[in-house]
């Protein structure tokens, strides 16, 4: 877990693509069961997470997902899609397109600035 206030929290999924993913403690199967407060926090975070992901790893683009068909809760992926990666132009979960030959900068710095941002940001929220 990489963030966490009473309302979400923030996790890595373990990928060749930076791929983070914010849930909600309460286990709402439908996003329209979340309260507005979540509602808010999970918005707040998907902005800060983009735009951090968009200056730091400079990917081909982003992909925001909310399925929950495997894990029937409210959460969203985040993920930095790369030209060059395994799956690309198919989704995560679709068929690889090829071996991955991609290179992206470290995540430990990206988590360690998103930590900052993420908590002054949603202090101020």
């Amino acid at each position: 877990m990489i963030y966490s206030n009473p309302l979400i929290y923030i996790e890595i999924h373990e990928s060749e693509i930076p791929w983070l993913k914010i849930f909600t403690h309460t286990p709402h199967k439908e996003f329209s069961e979340c309260s507005s407060e979540e509602k808010k926090a999970i918005w707040l975070c998907l902005d800060i997470i983009e735009k951090e992901m968009l200056a730091y790893f400079k990917p081909d683009k982003i992909n925001i997902a909310s399925f929950g068909n495997m894990l029937p809760r409210v959460h969203w992926h985040i993920m930095g899609r790369f030209e060059n990666d395994s799956y690309f132009p198919e989704p995560m979960w679709g068929v690889k397109q090829r071996e991955g030959s991609l290179k992206t900068a470290p995540m430990e710095p990206f988590i360690e600035s998103l930590k900052g941002e993420l908590a002054s940001r949603l202090a101020a929220a």
